[in-house]
């Protein structure tokens, strides 16, 4: 068992570069930390760790024994929580980040048919619009958007990420008919602002009949989210591009119309993302396969799509 816990702090420490978070994270001293990988590299006859005062990086064969280990380390920890669920049921801190208002519109909705199911679950929800480390910083899941697929992460699609341009209908009473892309440069752009960048993307229309046209809007101003880039368009100060679940309330109440609705911009999938093992705990299987199960029993992937 003593092995077993030098391997643990091992690998926590490889994964997140530090003894101070591995210590955090495993409710350890960093002192402790330390002490239990010496232990394993005295025991191994290896350095698995290059150490200075500033950082923390592994020696190659530390790599080699990281690949080694770590999967297999992640299949007893999850075998072991399995088996320590209430009555053999799912159970356990369930640690998921989801977009800010995404999350407040589709996510928490479900909460109370889930909690319903799964009573010995406790939801640790993040509502973020950036992507999170999930293996670093300790998540079970995550639901989200045109995230880079790290190593050792799997995603399952939701719904597609489907981007469309809105205005009200006053604002485009105000100006000749939009028949065309081009026409739309003369517009006021209500755009978005990259969450991760901090830039606002160029972005390029697609038609139904899977044409390519650049986006012309000349950018008015900047907003953070869909959200607010709606309410704003609501008001009549110009054309916003938007993801489609935002537009969507506003399009049925009539408060806002597509702009050139036979484009629209494909910006991938919206997909629940978690880590890869061989046995996934049951908490996160739960949740994994509640969600997609909501998904498709409301039609969201159909009422979330520019097409």
């Amino acid at each position: 068992m003593e092995t077993f816990s030098s391997i643990e702090c091992f690998v926590r420490s490889a994964e997140v570069g530090s003894f101070a978070e591995a210590a955090r994270r495993l409710s350890l001293t960093p002192a402790a930390v330390g002490k239990s990988v010496a232990k394993l590299e005295a025991r191994l006859g290896v350095r698995l760790f290059q150490r200075s005062t500033r950082s923390l990086t592994l020696t190659e064969a530390g790599q080699l024994f990281l690949g080694e280990v770590s999967a297999s380390l992640h299949t007893i920890q999850n075998a072991v929580a399995n088996l320590a669920s209430a009555e053999g049921r799912p159970a356990g801190t369930l640690k998921v980040s989801m977009g800010t208002v995404f999350g407040r519109l589709y996510i928490m909705p479900l909460l109370g048919e889930f909690l319903r199911r799964f009573p010995a679950i406790n939801p640790d929800w993040h509502f973020d619009n950036r992507q999170v480390d999930l293996i670093g910083q300790g998540f079970d899941a995550a639901i989200g958007g045109g995230f880079e697929l790290p190593q050792g992460v799997v995603a399952r699609k939701l719904t597609p990420a489907h981007r469309v341009l809105v205005a009200s209908t006053d604002y485009l009473a105000q100006r000749e008919a939009i028949v065309e892309p081009d026409d739309l440069r003369h517009c006021d752009g209500i755009l978005i602002r990259s969450p991760q960048t901090g830039r606002v993307r160029s972005w390029q229309l697609t038609s139904r009949s899977q044409q390519h046209s650049p986006l012309t809007l000349q950018a008015r101003m900047t907003m953070s989210d869909s959200e607010a880039a709606c309410a704003t368009a609501a008001q009549g100060l110009g054309i916003a591009l938007v993801s489609m679940p935002f537009a969507v309330s506003y399009l049925n109440a009539g408060t806002l119309q597509r702009v050139l609705p036979d484009w629209y911009v494909d910006d991938g999938n919206i997909s629940i993302y978690y880590a890869e093992h061989k046995l996934l705990p049951g908490k996160t299987r739960a949740f994994v396969d509640f969600i997609i199960e909501q998904f498709a029993e409301q039609g969201l992937g159909q009422r979330f799509s520019a097409i």
